[in-house]
């Protein structure tokens, strides 16, 4: 309905109807290709000529659907968007009737297989306002979605954070200590305790959490994504201990390998700056660099 000159592409998963779940009409076919006749009886209402491709993915629903040409002249627009008005409005007068089939209006119009309770023609207010609304309370998604995946904060509010985690999880113990041995010598390196994400939510202020609270996943996320500092596992916040990371068992292919060593040191080591013991990794072996000297 955007505009006439619209053509779309559509790869049908998850069966859902304008208003909810799809309900099955049809015993005879299975539930997904009886949900592919659906969406393309939308195209078609919406005065599509529907054509159906089979894409070469790894998957098991992968039939799409595609409207490049219409039907009717530009100077029908008027009276089809009536028409996929009066669709949708059917669309949805079928969902309830589904979820309460007692009060015995389920018609099915064989014309169209579209189920139609007595009556529901539309309003004549609605019938002249088809052409601007979409359906009553209808909201579309924005054409740029907001990214809230605590990818966007700012890095200053983002590096205090991680700077205020790491010290609360480096001061709940300090006793405890993991040590090393390297070279004939035992190195000694404060590991801090491990919290549970939900102690340490107690420990920010106000502000910050609610800041996070409007990225999806919240503080979890953002701990995440700072792999370098922060391990999280089974909802427990831990100090990354990179003297413990095993080296991947699999042969990386030669193109890999050379990405990833063209990647060594492109980053500052954040425990070479911040922690009380700098980094529990020599300069040689550790992926980060120990000074902006080293920066590739």
């Amino acid at each position: 309905r955007s505009s006439y000159s619209c053509c779309y592409f559509v790869l049908p998963c998850c069966f859902f109807d304008f208003h909810g779940k799809y309900s099955r009409r049809q015993s005879k076919k299975t539930q997904y290709r009886e949900y592919l006749d659906f969406v393309a009886q939308v195209g078609f209402v919406c005065g599509f000529h529907v054509e159906e491709d089979c894409l070469r993915i790894p998957s098991t629903k992968r039939v799409s659907l595609i409207g490049k040409t219409r039907t009717y002249p530009p100077t029908e627009c008027a009276l089809i968007d009536k028409q996929i008005t009066q669709y949708i409005n059917n669309r949805r007068t079928c969902a309830v009737v589904t979820c309460d089939r007692r009060l015995g209006l389920n018609h099915k119009d064989p014309a169209d297989g579209v189920c139609k309770e007595a009556g529901s023609e539309l309003p004549e207010d609605e019938t002249e306002t088809a052409g601007t609304i979409w359906m009553p309370g209808f909201q579309p998604r924005q054409k740029v979605e907001q990214i809230r995946n605590c990818a966007s904060l700012p890095r200053d509010f983002v590096d205090d954070v991680v700077l205020s985690v790491a010290n609360l999880l480096l001061n709940a113990a300090p006793q405890e200590s993991c040590s090393n041995v390297q070279d004939g010598n035992t190195n000694t390196w404060n590991q801090g305790e491990s919290l549970s994400l939900k102690e340490v939510a107690e420990h920010l202020n106000k502000e910050t959490l609610k800041r996070l609270k409007s990225e999806y996943g919240g503080l979890q996320t953002l701990l995440k994504n700072n792999h370098q500092v922060f391990e999280v596992l089974n909802g427990r916040v831990h100090i990354r201990d990179w003297r413990k990371e095993k080296p991947s068992r699999r042969t990386k292919p030669e193109v890999k390998r050379r990405l990833s060593a063209e990647a060594f040191k492109t980053r500052l080591c954040w425990f070479f700056i911040h922690h009380p013991d700098g980094c529990s990794l020599p300069s040689e072996s550790c992926p980060y660099a120990h000074g902006t000297e080293e920066l590739r």
